[in-house]
């Protein structure tokens, strides 16, 4: 659970090799691509100008480098060849990189073309609810102040909050303790501590917090067909505060660089 310093270092690598792979896919026109072009994109651009191991690909017996999650998808979504990506939709692209034996995990929500403004919107708000669960990391509080303050902003913004999911410690292994919820009590649940290394990654729902998922396995979606929309960033436990791991360079403000300078409805699941 927790890292040493070298550990987190190596980390740290990972999490910048994949912080430049989302950096790639903001530059690209989505509009018109398939979803499994854009894995196929996202392998390449890993494995052979990165030198790293795509760490989603045949974990848990799952056949893709990453999940892309459309619309009312909450998460784990397939890549499809027949799955065109059109103008007005949001989706999620959730990748995992590991390099040296250590494994990276962060996700973004991209507008695709142009984007209803409620759509707008719940993106907007997701991503804010992520960086106030980082906000709220440092030495000596508990994870149940993460869960409250991303929970907080959504229902100050009049979003559910999905329980089913959560975040989860991460290193060698993809998945390692503790959970994370998104949900929670102040001053409730396990002490962090200097070295915990896990991921924040709320799932913001338009309507109901609910969520089933499909034939395939994989696939999550709102149960009322309603938008969701995700954010995730790989973080550590610093002495005063929070390192966000897989920090890209256009997140440095307004919340990135403060941060780097200053510091249920079942049993929930791992991201």
């Amino acid at each position: 659970m927790v890292k040493t310093p070298a550990e987190i270092e190596l980390m740290a690598e990972s999490g910048r090799l994949l912080a430049a792979v989302f950096t790639h896919l903001d530059g690209l026109q989505l509009a018109g691509c398939t979803t499994m072009e854009i894995n196929d994109l996202v392998e390449a651009l890993i494995v052979g100008r990165l030198g790293a191991r795509p760490a989603s690909k045949g974990q848990y017996g799952y056949g893709f480098v990453l999940n892309c999650s459309r619309n009312e998808v909450v998460c784990h979504g397939v890549p499809s060849n027949t799955e065109v990506l059109r103008d007005g939709d949001i989706v999620n692209f959730d990748i995992t990189l590991e390099k040296n034996g250590y494994i990276a995990d962060s996700s973004k929500t991209y507008l695709v073309g142009e984007v209803a403004p409620a759509a707008r919107r719940l993106v907007a708000t997701t991503s804010e609810a992520m960086w106030k669960g980082i906000m709220a990391v440092r030495p000596g509080a508990r994870l149940g102040d993460i869960g409250h303050a991303i929970a907080r902003h959504a229902k100050r913004a009049g979003y559910s909050v999905v329980r089913d999911y959560c975040g989860h410690g991460i290193g060698r292994e993809m998945h390692e303790e503790p959970q994370v919820l998104h949900f929670g009590k102040p001053g409730t649940g396990l002490h962090l501590r200097e070295g915990m290394v896990f991921t924040i990654e709320p799932m913001l729902n338009q309507g109901r917090r609910t969520v089933r998922t499909e034939a395939d396995g994989w696939t999550v979606v709102t149960t009322d067909g309603k938008l969701s929309a995700q954010f995730e960033h790989t973080v550590a436990v610093t002495g005063n505060g929070v390192r966000v791991l897989t920090l890209r360079e256009q997140e440095k403000r307004p919340f990135g660089l403060a941060i780097q300078e200053g510091a249920a409805a079942g049993k929930p699941q791992a991201g």
